[in-house]
């Protein structure tokens, strides 16, 4: 498993691998409602934070309103977008991956 890691950030590194999409970490905040798809966060104020592989920053903001909203999480308040390394390879196409709610109190 850490040899296929190493080789595909490697390939990524030196053009072996090819892709246009960028790597982002996302972090929004807003509200968590009930969610689906076996996410868990108490109901209220949240921040929602997940990878993704998009082709630029408005993609990847684009992506976590609406990969939040068929969670059912709302957006409704900032959201960061950072360059950052990947942890999983790019794919064929826009995707995001280890998604967290963090509930918090006003």
């Amino acid at each position: 498993m850490a040899e296929e890691i190493k080789n595909w950030k490697l390939k990524l590194r030196y053009g072996m691998l090819k892709t246009d999409l960028k790597h982002f970490t996302v972090i929004a905040d807003g509200i968590a409602g009930q969610l689906e798809h076996g996410f868990e966060c108490r109901p209220g104020r949240a921040i929602m934070a997940m990878k993704v592989w998009a082709a630029d920053v408005a993609e990847a903001d684009d992506m976590i309103r609406s990969i939040g909203s068929d969670i059912g999480f709302e957006v409704d308040g900032r959201v960061r977008v950072y360059t950052t390394e990947p942890k999983q390879p790019p794919g064929d196409g826009p995707h995001g991956y280890d998604i967290l709610f963090k509930p918090y109190q006003e």
